[in-house]
């Protein structure tokens, strides 16, 4: 196909559906009706070579999981999805059949999250990528700023499995005990619901922050203490059993520590979230406390104490 015939081909599988759009793909933008509250508006980019390999993942898994981490964002601040873009670089390998799997796979994760993909770019280059932007509505964002002494601190979602599953395709590890965790990896879903409740609770005042975990669980648990001013405590006994026997089998079979997957995994897309309250459908597993300037940032509780851990994670400019 043209670039015109590849243009119509993904208008017709993305389709709108959404009462916002006023209008979608076919003209020079898209245009949404106003509604009241906060806009929330989040970009993603997965390349190929940092973010995926397409002989770890199919042309529409790609496509699937490009979309959900970009919706994540809008999850964590308990924003209602409206609306998204996409913007492909294509290879010369690319071809029509492969467009066609990826924007399915795009196609089925905007329908899952409720965000029709509204429009976009095609260019030509070196190394296939997706960009994506997603815009979502709230009456209250939830930040990162917000974490209070005393919060709880609260997981929604799995920690540590697509992480394994991305060492098993690292490692060509084959085993039916870490399937799941590949597929965990290859088709992530944005916690849209959890982020709902996330919003409710908010509204009450109850819901202070919250963060998705994109680069690690640590990592991002760091990014809310170190913009809330205080410290955050693990309780490894809960998050080990949050994460349960998958965790411990793929642990098991990949020669790590579950506590280890759980907090240094990544690319889960769970919810981390403080409150002063237990929030429906997350699990305690940990506190926030006050912090002195020269205490860390981010502990665990153990059998043998407290001790500070680095806040490691995916970070694109070190290798």
């Amino acid at each position: 196909m043209n670039e015109l015939e590849k243009i119509a081909s993904l208008a017709a599988c993305f389709g709108s559906g959404s009462p916002w759009v006023r209008v979608g793909i076919g003209d020079d933008a898209a245009v949404l009706d106003s509604f009241t509250g906060s806009l929330v508006w989040t970009v993603d980019a997965q390349v190929e070579g940092t973010h995926f390999r397409f002989d770890w993942a199919s042309f529409y898994e790609v496509g699937f999981r490009s979309f959900m981490a970009a919706a994540s964002d809008l999850a964590a601040m308990g924003a209602d999805p409206v609306a998204a873009l996409s913007s492909l670089v294509l290879t010369t390998a690319f071809d029509d059949a492969a467009l066609g799997a990826f924007s399915a796979g795009q196609a089925d994760a905007a329908r899952d999250v409720g965000a029709p993909i509204v429009g976009g770019n095609l260019a030509r280059g070196g190394e296939m990528s997706v960009t994506t932007t997603l815009l979502g509505r709230t009456a209250r964002p939830v930040l990162r700023s917000g974490a209070r002494a005393g919060d709880l601190v609260l997981l929604a979602g799995d920690v540590g499995l697509a992480g394994a599953g991305l060492l098993a395709l690292r490692h060509h590890v084959h085993d039916t005990q870490i399937a799941s965790c590949i597929e965990a990896w290859r088709r992530p879903r944005a916690r849209i619901d959890d982020g709902r409740m996330l919003a409710t609770f908010a509204q009450k005042g109850h819901a202070h922050a919250a963060i998705d975990i994109s680069d690690g669980l640590a990592r991002d648990a760091w990014h809310v203490a170190e913009a809330s001013a205080v410290r955050i405590i693990f309780d490894a006994e809960h998050l080990v059993a949050h994460g349960g026997p998958r965790l411990r089998a793929a642990a098991n079979v990949l020669g790590r520590d579950p506590l280890d997957l759980a907090l240094y995994g990544g690319e889960d897309y769970a919810l981390l979230a403080t409150s002063d309250m237990p929030i429906q459908g997350f699990s305690c597993i940990g506190v926030v406390e006050s912090r002195a300037a020269d205490e860390p940032r981010i502990l665990v509780r153990d059998p043998s104490g407290v001790r500070g851990i680095e806040p490691r994670g995916f970070d694109h400019f070190i290798v």
